[in-house]
């Protein structure tokens, strides 16, 4: 890589990290799922019920580091940013010029990665999984050393243990492979002993899976059951041409020329497996966000294939313009694309915002913010207001904070200044109760809508029951969340959660 390379590209990692400075308003908590993986730092284990391991290693990574806003944030905007890295060496390896290395970078800063980098979740690292994994095949084709494909597999695994998400990059390649003239790599030994060896590395993991009867599955149903019934084939398509807007021409390009060119006549497999992915992603009714990994190695290749239009066609014409798009089309989704704008500025602007599809939540209805911000707020005011009830009790070894979903039990372990460890029936805190402990007294932390049927249900087993606050943001998903103080336990506590427990485990 050249020098003036080394410098262009170093501005546009510098603008990377800058702009996300500007994506987040201050009124906005970290988002529910964020605090699950945060938790997990204080939980290592080869699995989880949620999520494969690796983002819990970050998340210890990030717990030695301070715990502080700013890592929890650069993890996420570094895969963003080594994305770009990835992209710009595919252009290179595939000859293309400076220019087609800018266009590339330039449709990768400005797409939907902004928006997914803001978050502190295994998407971010997926999407560079599949852009590497994408960038090593390419190498080992265009050389044939085999060292490249071991490259493959290993990048494979650490996406797999990231989020199993990419075995659909698997899924689509080898039947791509199979129909064109590349499946003679079938015939070379070292692809084997590159699938032995990500096995090699994700065996920890499926050796964890199948101790604790292949978790994976029961979350796959009820994600099925509970969010993906309510998305409509149709509106995952249609939500793949926004996430790329400002590339459009550039992906169609990439596809254009991998079918036609004899430029990319090797890597012809790279169209159907771009078919074949997105036909199982559709079928499958998955979230949108989960084809997002597919498309920077389209970017670069069409980068490739528009720098080598010749200029005396309508290359001349075109090829400012590929600049100019995702740059405008990122100026003009800057306020409602990212969380920078309060929920009141949202609310006067619900039109924009309902046009494009981002008031509807996973319960398939539209409500006043999108769901993701409704997600970032509420979670201090909780974690604070469970903190005065801990100190009322003032007696934590025989106090038990238990909530109604993950969200509220990893705000309050992050934010609290007690060192309280709250749990929940829900998602993996049903594997993190201390039953050593004799409790005595609950501090319940339950839906709002919830609040009378708490207080007649679970009364008769205290002494002493009081309501002691709520959550009061009213644009908070957890608006009206409910803080319960039950005082003096009639009943032997730890028995009756361990037959919960036990219902909960024989249930998945």
């Amino acid at each position: 890589m050249g020098k003036k390379d080394i410098i262009i590209l170093s501005g546009f990692i510098l603008l990377k990290f800058l702009l996300h400075y500007f994506l987040i308003a201050p009124e906005y908590d970290l988002q529910r799922d964020e605090y699950l993986h945060l938790d997990q730092a204080n939980h290592l284990a080869f699995g989880f019920a949620s999520v494969p391991p690796l983002i819990s290693w970050i998340s210890f990574l990030i717990k030695l580091l301070g715990n502080s806003i700013f890592w929890i944030k650069f993890f996420p905007v570094l895969s963003g940013a080594l994305t770009i890295v990835v992209v710009w060496a595919t252009i290179s390896e595939l000859k293309g010029n400076l220019y087609a290395k800018i266009l590339g970078a330039t449709c990768i800063l400005f797409s939907v990665l902004l928006r997914l980098n803001t978050l502190y979740q295994p998407n971010s690292f997926d999407v560079l999984c599949w852009t590497t994994t994408f960038f090593f095949l390419i190498k080992y084709i265009n050389t044939d050393h085999s060292k490249w494909i071991y490259y493959t597999a290993i990048v494979f695994a650490l996406g797999f243990l990231n989020k199993y998400n990419i075995i659909f990059l698997a899924l689509g390649i080898a039947p791509a492979l199979m129909i064109t003239k590349s499946r003679r790599l079938f015939l070379r030994k070292e692809i084997y002993l590159a699938i032995v060896l990500a096995l090699l590395i994700v065996s920890p993991n499926l050796i964890w899976q199948y101790q604790n009867g292949f978790p994976v599955f029961h979350h796959l149903n009820a994600l099925a059951d509970s969010q993906l019934v309510h998305v409509p084939r149709t509106l995952f398509l249609k939500n793949q041409l926004l996430f790329f807007t400002g590339s459009i021409v550039v992906i169609t390009s990439a596809l254009y020329g991998l079918l036609f060119s004899g430029y990319f006549k090797k890597f012809r497999f790279l169209f159907w497996a771009f078919l074949f992915i997105l036909t199982l992603f559709t079928y499958l009714k998955a979230k949108d966000y989960y084809a997002i990994g597919l498309y920077p190695v389209y970017i670069a290749i069409g980068s490739v294939y528009v720098f080598r239009i010749p200029d005396h066609t309508f290359g001349k014409m075109i090829k400012p313009i590929l600049f100019i798009v995702p740059v405008l089309v990122f100026i003009l989704s800057f306020n409602v694309a990212f969380p920078n704008k309060t929920p009141e500025y949202i609310i006067s602007n619900q039109d924009t915002y309902k046009a494009l599809g981002l008031l509807r939540w996973e319960d398939g209805k539209d409500h006043e913010i999108p769901q993701d911000y409704a997600d970032m707020l509420g979670w201090k005011e909780l974690a604070t207001k469970v903190d005065k009830a801990y100190l009322i009790l003032n007696d934590p070894e025989r106090t038990l904070v238990l909530c109604d979903n993950y969200g509220q039990a990893g705000a309050i372990n992050f934010y609290s200044e007690n060192g309280i460890k709250a749990v929940s029936f829900d998602a993996d805190y049903v594997n993190w109760f201390d039953l050593q402990k004799d409790y005595t007294h609950l501090i319940r932390v339950k839906n709002g809508w919830e609040r009378e049927h708490e207080l007649m249900e679970t009364s008769p087993y205290f002494e002493h029951s009081i309501i002691s606050d709520s959550v009061t943001n009213k644009y908070a998903r957890e608006f009206g969340t409910t803080i319960f103080i039950f005082q003096g336990s009639k009943v032997d506590i730890n028995k009756r959660i361990e037959a919960e427990l036990n219902r909960i485990k024989n249930h998945n």
